[in-house]
């Protein structure tokens, strides 16, 4: 069933509409002709692929704000989506965006709801780092306010940030597995992140299968590619891999890494190396002892490490109070045989 752009839906009925908002590619699918071969090739591909991104994002905003009012909130009034999308910031790239904005003003408005909960403040449903700018600097955010179900809410919230290129591939596949916990359709979700249903798969696998903690130590390696982090998540699908994986997360090597990316690729390498073998413990012996008049008896048990010997009788602890007080002569006998036997 073809999936119909429920952003083109948002704008105000009693206004000019804009014409329906530009899809997002599929991420299987490339928007810029490939061009040229080699290294250059490859750069000027990729630079024309952030290029395009940067490009739909700015359509995207502009049709949203198109025939809609543009308004000037208090940053107190505004609170973060219920849903995110992001691990944390890249505080370099926030603070230029931050200068930017201190010197040529908020070029576009970000997109909020009027607050499901509570009155007369709002949720924003992108432009988060924006607001956080505006918030730093104190001044007004500039706004567009349109009524949102949650549906609306984040499929508006996953398509804007697709369109941009700052996102990680972990980023994404986060986001779509909070929006699978809080019950969405893989539909929704498609819509939301410009996906097929293959590479939405593909992406929850990778955060079901890597265990939550492991996955939270690791999700701000922004570096990291999507073919690696499936790579992970398969590893993870041996027994005894997120044991392995902790172990190893508590050594030297691990802790020191510089980055969180050299640090997953040291867990990756690690996790794919076979798992050395368990040392086999000797099997525990065990026998009974007992007196011919059954006076006392004893359970005796030795694993090549522990010899344990549990006493029963009428006088069981003053016997093994006496057996306590007598240990050190014994073992003084002992050792005396033993020097006699190694002189024969």
């Amino acid at each position: 069933m073809a999936r119909k752009n429920i952003l083109s839906g948002l704008l105000d009925q009693n206004r000019p509409q804009p014409a329906e908002l530009p899809p997002v590619a599929p991420e299987t699918k490339s928007a810029v002709p490939p061009r040229g071969l080699g290294a250059l090739g490859a750069v000027t591909r990729s630079i024309d692929a952030l290029a395009a991104k940067a490009e739909a994002a700015g359509r995207l905003e502009a049709q949203l704000a198109a025939g809609a009012v543009i308004v000037d909130l208090d940053p107190v009034q505004i609170e973060n989506s219920f849903v995110s999308d992001r691990i944390g910031d890249d505080e370099e790239a926030f603070r230029q965006l931050v200068e930017a904005i201190r010197e040529r003003g908020q070029d576009s408005p970000i997109l909020v709801r009027p607050h499901p909960d509570k009155p007369n403040l709002y949720q924003i449903a992108f432009g988060h780092r924006r607001a956080r700018a505006a918030r730093e600097l104190g001044i007004p955010v500039k706004a567009v306010v349109k009524p949102l179900s949650d549906t609306e809410h984040v499929i508006a919230q996953g398509q804007e940030n697709s369109a941009r290129a700052d996102l990680s591939f972990i980023e994404r596949a986060l986001f779509a597995s909070r929006l699978e916990q809080r019950g969405f359709s893989r539909e929704v979700m498609m819509t939301a992140l410009g996906l097929d249903k293959t590479t939405l798969s593909k992406m929850l696998s990778v955060c079901n299968r890597i265990p939550g903690d492991i996955l939270h130590s690791l999700d701000l390696a922004r570096g990291i590619g999507r073919d690696r982090w499936h790579e992970l998540a398969t590893l993870f699908d041996t027994p005894g891999a997120d044991q392995r994986a902790r172990h190893f997360m508590n050594q030297r090597p691990y802790r020191t890494a510089k980055t969180l990316e050299e640090r997953f690729l040291l867990l990756l390498r690690f996790l794919k190396e076979p798992a050395e073998a368990a040392p086999s413990r000797p099997a525990t012996v065990r026998k009974d002892w007992a007196r011919p008049d059954g006076a006392v008896k004893a359970k005796i048990a030795d694993d090549g490490k522990t010899f344990t010997i549990a006493l029963k009788a009428a006088r069981a602890a003053d016997f093994g109070a006496y057996l306590t007080a007598q240990l050190d002569r014994l073992y003084e006998a002992f050792e005396r045989e033993n020097a006699n036997s190694n002189g024969d």
